[in-house]
């Protein structure tokens, strides 16, 4: 084993740094006293596992530990969002479907599910009064109580709208579906098979007290807890970092039986409109998504009275982390996650993969590696070990490369990128040869308007054009 092999498996089965440890362990600190929070827990994942977990209290020797129980508020929304993504796989709904074709009675049968998830359905953020979070879920006890008389605030599908409603709306449809309470569900589908015992509906102990600390003066009040009814699956759950941390390696990675790894990186990806305002914020299928410190993060805040929560995970670091504090204020618990994160992707970044040649490559493949042109744009084609496609732009700035990954039919589906989703076909000649590759419509050519392939609206050679000065 080589040097360089040695440190990267070093990487991934040492822990962390002892450098490491103390920076993480000084921002805890750090962040209960600036943020004046009776206690913090953080915690950090590495490449699936549970690496690091630090806590500060107001009450030195009473510090919480990675078993202690907060209440996680919005986070929920994640795990709901991948039980309705369970259906979804198994065919029981369509992400376009109206959730009037699966839910009775509701006075916006025309939205889809989809929207429900990413936030654009239009509907209104909250409830009608009283404020749900701080009032029992007998106040409303049916879903047209969630939503009341007058539920939509913008035209669906237009922009990103944050709709607690739209998650109670999701919980039921989960119920419609399985013929049991959404939390059961939830158990037996996704937190049982992932180890996730301390992750439950209502608080178990050993848990964390909700307090309000007053803004301008050094007092607290300790906050009520409410069993929210219809709302719960906006924000109902308790859990722990350990549990969370596994969550992390969830929302990183998937897990067969629960959901495939293809669904959780739909869930990652953008399916809401950018707001103009907060550019770096964005929302997919049920997971916040932020760029921040150059890095693109995913997974959701949270916050109830008494309690903030906060989870990330940059699958291209391989971290995840986990932040909670029990105050209803004062704490930035996304930002602090954020800085989890990158304390150790900077101190320890990941090392990259080895490359390794390929065993053997399908020569009709080795092919078309190389240049190609669109029009007179070079693009240079690669093929990696795996058999796997990228086209990319060469030596000028402009779009950014696309990854194609091969379907049964011989064709190429974008990943990412401009030519996310489109298609990729090689024409030959009647005598086998590459006449040219076909992308979209686009068409890619070894020469730049290379003669011998048909070019739309005609090309008449290079020699045929006007000379300097004409």
């Amino acid at each position: 084993m080589s040097e360089a092999t040695e440190s990267a498996a070093g990487y991934r089965d040492a822990e962390l740094l002892p450098g490491t440890r103390r920076a993480l362990t000084h921002r805890v600190a750090t962040e209960q006293s600036q943020g004046r929070a009776p206690s913090v827990v953080g915690a950090l994942v590495r490449d699936g596992r549970m690496v690091w977990s630090g806590s500060a209290s107001m009450v030195e020797g009473h510090e919480p530990d990675a078993d202690t129980q907060y209440r996680i508020g919005s986070i929920t929304k994640s795990f709901v969002a991948v039980l309705v993504m369970r259906l979804a796989e198994e065919g029981l709904v369509g992400l376009t479907d109206p959730v009037g074709a699966h839910l009775t009675d509701l006075r916006v049968p025309e939205v889809t599910v989809g929207q429900l998830l990413a936030h654009t359905s239009g509907l209104a953020s909250e409830t009608p009064s009283p404020w749900w979070e701080r009032t029992p879920g007998t106040v409303r006890p049916e879903l047209a109580d969630v939503l009341g008389a007058d539920p939509v605030r913008h035209p669906a599908g237009r922009r990103f709208h944050y709709s607690n409603p739209g998650y109670a709306l999701l919980g039921a449809l989960v119920e419609a579906k399985r013929g049991l309470p959404w939390h059961e569900a939830l158990r037996e589908e996704v937190l049982e098979p992932l180890g996730m015992r301390r992750t439950t509906r209502e608080p178990q102990a050993p848990a964390a007290g909700g307090f309000a600390v007053h803004p301008w003066a050094d007092v607290m009040v300790p906050e009520a807890v409410q069993q929210t009814g219809r709302m719960a699956p906006a924000g109902e759950l308790w859990s722990t970092a350990a549990d969370l941390s596994r969550w992390a390696a969830f929302l990183a990675g998937g897990q067969d039986g629960v959901l495939p790894a293809t669904a959780v990186e739909r869930m990652r990806e953008s399916a809401a409109p950018i707001d103009p305002t907060a550019p770096d914020n964005g929302y997919g299928l049920g997971l916040q998504l932020l760029r921040s410190g150059g890095r693109s993060l995913a997974g959701h805040t949270g916050s109830m009275p008494g309690f903030l929560a906060a989870i990330w995970v940059s699958v291209a670091d391989g971290l995840g982390a986990v932040a909670f504090a029990n105050s209803t204020s004062g704490s930035a618990i996304g930002g602090f996650a954020a800085d989890l994160l990158a304390i150790a992707a900077d101190a320890e970044p990941r090392f990259p993969t080895p490359w390794r040649p390929a065993d053997r490559l399908d020569p009709a493949l080795l092919e078309l590696a190389g240049p190609w042109y669109w029009g007179t744009s070079a693009f240079a084609l690669r093929v990696s070990a795996d058999g796997e496609l990228s086209l990319a732009r060469i030596g000028q700035a402009g779009r950014q490369g696309t990854r194609f990954h091969v379907e049964q039919d011989g064709t190429w589906t974008g990943h990412d990128g401009y030519y996310g989703g489109e298609t990729l076909r090689v024409v030959r000649r009647e005598d086998g040869s590459v006449s040219h590759l076909d992308l979209g419509s686009f068409m890619f050519t070894r020469e730049p308007y290379d003669e011998t392939a048909p070019i739309p609206g005609g090309f008449q050679g290079w020699n045929q054009g006007l000379s300097a000065g004409e």
